[in-house]
């Protein structure tokens, strides 16, 4: 066992539909995220240039329990990008339905909108405006 591990090297976030295909579908034309693996039940997309955060969508196994990312066990996945109007412009002009234009939280400084997939996941495109957030 070693006392100092090395870092991590990639994240996978994985999300769970029913009917996954709606999901799949959704991920791959609208969003237009590349499929890096198909296992059968579940593919696994590349969420960020560079191979280091992914995005897995799952058949589900049961019922999800609350439509409330903000309890324990919620999901809210973001999408950062500097170019947060035109991925709006983008989303729109597939028939993404997006509650409310971008606009800037002071709260976090950050510009964002927010809405969710067809499985009812809450997704988040921002840009941080603030000079200590890592740059890719």
């Amino acid at each position: 066992m070693t006392a100092n591990p090395s870092s991590f090297a990639q994240a996978i976030t994985f999300l769970y539909a029913d009917p996954a295909e709606a999901s799949w579908s959704f991920y791959e034309e609208v969003i237009g995220l590349p499929l890096v693996q198909d296992q059968g039940t579940c593919r696994i997309y590349e969420a960020a240039a560079g191979a280091r955060a992914f995005l897995g969508v799952c058949r589900a196994r049961a019922p999800r329990a609350t439509d409330n990312p903000r309890v324990v066990g919620g999901v809210v996945f973001t999408f950062v990008t500097d170019d947060v109007d035109g991925w709006y412009a983008r989303l729109r002009a597939r028939g993404v339905e997006i509650p409310d234009p971008p606009s800037l939280s002071e709260t976090y400084r950050v510009y964002h909108f927010f809405f969710r997939d067809p499985a009812g996941y809450l997704l988040e495109v921002q840009r941080f405006e603030r000079p200590d957030w890592p740059a890719p």
